[in-house]
């Protein structure tokens, strides 16, 4: 199984609870295919999305995801690298960075690790890199107080990025759950 990230701009804002029940309405598509959400990060303004998937291969889910009404221009394969010790699940700052060339994790984390007093500075913590496997394209996750104190810290640690932005967490709801999230 690999990991793949769906990333959509959409022009209506969604809800968590829009997003939970579209995705279980196309719930046995995906189980056709094999495909498996994992959750999604959805921009506090409901405009910008970024769904998680699993599925034994890229083409699997793009035919799932199609079938079931979704656009995949946006969908890629990728990898995830946890920070030690830290919780995915705490995260509410998503950071997008796009590369003219393939760049290596190794070159990413050596440009972070330099400007860590700048990210501890503005009480940003890292927690998870989701790394395209055409090394083209990085979602990070961080804890922070907020948006533009990690777009900040990472202007000045001299880190590339395109794009910042809050996001809430939304879940699979546990079988037999009909508490929200």
């Amino acid at each position: 199984m690999i990991d793949l990230f769906l990333e959509r701009q959409l022009p209506t804002p969604v809800t968590p609870d829009l997003v939970r029940q579209l995705t279980l309405e196309v719930g046995a598509c995906l189980d056709l295919h094999r495909v498996q959400w994992q959750g999604s990060l959805l921009a506090r303004d409901g405009h910008r999305l970024v769904c998680h998937f699993r599925a034994r291969d890229t083409e699997s889910a793009r035919i799932g995801l199609r079938q079931a009404g979704a656009e995949v221009e946006r969908l890629w394969a990728g990898t995830l690298h946890d920070a030690p010790g830290e919780d995915p699940l705490a995260t509410n700052v998503l950071v997008e960075r796009t590369f003219p060339a393939p760049v290596t994790l190794a070159a990413i984390q050596a440009i972070e690790d330099a400007g860590a007093a700048c990210l501890q500075n503005h009480r940003v913590c890292f927690v998870r890199t989701c790394f395209a496997l055409d090394r083209r394209r990085m979602l990070c996750l961080y804890r922070s107080p907020d948006a533009e104190s990690v777009r900040l810290a990472q202007r000045l640690a001299g880190m590339p990025l395109e794009r910042v932005w809050a996001f809430r967490h939304v879940r699979p709801l546990p079988e037999n759950s009909t508490a929200a999230r």
